[in-house]
């Protein structure tokens, strides 16, 4: 186990912050609720960015950029939307500050109140569809494709670095088309984007499905969703995409002219994924030593660590490892050679260990003799030993087995830990003994859900996309169901 860092079994919640913090990921800022995400918390952001930006724009989406500030009286013109909000929306009321008057420090100056207050985005619909507005006039218009890297503030009362703070990095899509089967094609399709992005990038498998009206975004007509299982058996939503309907293009009269020449309104999808998913990867993975990263994502995939007891040897052997790193980065492997003199290997050793990095390679003076290399694998913590000349595809091949190891691993804890409840007695059972995803039947209400959560804390995951329909009873009220559904705690 590396050095101070919980143990995963004794203190989840520990356990997680000490990764982050003890990984260099983020740590808490001066402001309550928000984070500073440090350069190598950033760099797996990064990566994150990179892959899905080329999935989007390889499904036709195009960037841009809104105002941060909306103006208040955007948020009345879709009632759902603005009741989903409202609590967690951050208001500018002023625009400058000037001394006390009794010298005590800075005041808000009341002659500087805004004409209309702002809301600190939370989400953009409405900025967005008051622009496009201006944008859409003809069915030649659209589709309108975009999306926007930004930050929003949410403000959260109980926060958790990437889970959950008051301000978080994200990517939403806003699209507009011409028809309701146009829409409904994109909210798929950008779910379907999300879910090869968690299991082939971040080697998580999700569930793909719809949410109840309880648990749909404000809004919405209906809300895709991925959800993931973590190792402590709670689910994390990873990511959202949703039907809007025509909601937004009434409110702010979005119309456009069909080419049957007919006036019609706009129909619209939204969808995003946020820095939580650095959480999830977290979670997913990591174990007691610390971070574990997937290769794909990992922003260091090799760690090359010489070994040597003066100088004549380092020379030698750092002269070495900036050779396999040469060799490594012409293969596209993201390296890093760790000659510090300040630190000793093993120190170093853990240090990599705890960041997660997916491949050591240990260079000490036999080995450039005999033309070997040490290799060890953070998934498994095993060690072989291997020849210099094949390591380019000795690597390639390590780092793909342990992208899949991590997916398979990540596999089986799920599959283990999704069980099917008949009766409210089991289903309380498995939530307090095992957790993890609960197959029940419900009745479809949603006061039953609402009980439910209340006297479980559990919610509806999702309704899986290609859920098998079976005749049973609800398990808190006893009436007919058509089908099962995914309950679970969540984050």
């Amino acid at each position: 186990m590396a050095k101070d860092l919980s143990m995963r079994e004794e203190n989840y919640s520990k356990w997680y912050n000490d990764i982050v913090q003890k990984a260099g990921l983020a740590e808490n800022s001066a402001v309550r609720g928000c984070m500073v995400i440090k350069p190598y918390g950033y760099a797996i952001w990064e990566k994150m960015q990179a892959a899905l930006d080329k999935m989007f724009k390889d499904t036709g989406h195009s960037n841009a950029y809104f105002p941060i500030f909306i103006p208040k009286s955007f948020f009345s013109k879709e009632a759902a939307h603005v009741e989903g909000f409202a609590k967690e929306c951050a208001v500018v009321t002023h625009y400058r500050l000037k001394n006390a008057p009794d010298g005590s420090g800075v005041v808000v100056d009341e002659d500087a109140k805004l004409d209309e207050e702002l809301i600190i985005r939370p989400t953009s619909e409405t900025i967005i569809w008051d622009t496009y507005r201006g944008w859409v006039q003809s069915y030649r218009d659209l589709p309108i494709l975009i999306n926007q890297w930004a930050n929003v503030v949410r403000w959260e009362m109980r926060t958790r670095m990437f889970l959950r703070t008051a301000e978080f990095l994200w990517q939403e899509g806003h699209t507009a088309h011409a028809t309701e089967k146009e829409a409904m094609e994109e909210a798929e399709r950008m779910l379907g984007v999300y879910s090869d992005f968690a299991q082939s990038f971040m080697a998580i498998p999700v569930l793909k499905g719809t949410k109840s009206a309880n648990e749909r975004f404000a809004g919405a007509i209906e809300t895709f969703c991925i959800e993931a299982l973590m190792q402590d058996g709670k689910a994390l939503q990873a990511g959202t995409s949703h039907f809007l309907g025509q909601n937004f293009a009434k409110a702010f009269d979005v119309k456009f002219t069909s080419s049957e020449g007919k006036l019609e309104y706009v129909w619209a999808t939204s969808w995003g994924v946020s820095t939580r998913l650095i959480g999830a990867l977290i979670m997913a993975h990591s174990d007691n030593h610390g971070l574990v990263l997937p290769p794909k994502l990992a922003p260091i995939q090799v760690v090359i660590v010489p070994i040597y007891k003066n100088d004549e040897q380092r020379q030698l052997v750092v002269a070495k490892a900036n050779a396999i790193k040469d060799i490594l980065v012409k293969s596209n492997v993201s390296v890093k050679v760790d000659d510090r003199d300040a630190y000793k290997p093993g120190w170093k050793f853990n240090e990599y260990e705890v960041k997660g990095v997916p491949l050591r390679i240990a260079i000490g003076q036999r080995d450039v003799e005999n033309g070997t290399l040490e290799l060890a694998r953070r998934d498994t913590l095993t060690k072989g030993v291997y020849q210099e000349d094949a390591i380019a595809e000795t690597v390639a091949k390590l780092l793909d087995e342990i992208q899949e190891n991590l997916y398979k691993k990540a596999l089986d804890f799920r599959e283990a830990h999704t069980t099917k409840a008949d009766t409210w007695q089991e289903f309380n059972d498995l939530l307090d003994n095992k957790g993890g995803f609960i197959l029940a039947h419900w009745d479809g209400t949603a006061e039953t859900e609402e009980k439910i959560k209340e006297e479980t804390k559990a919610t509806i995951r999702c309704i899986p996309l290609e859920n098998n329909l079976e005749t049973g009873v609800c398990i808190y009220t006893g009436k007919p169901s058509s089908q099962r559904v995914v309950f679970a705690r969540a984050y």
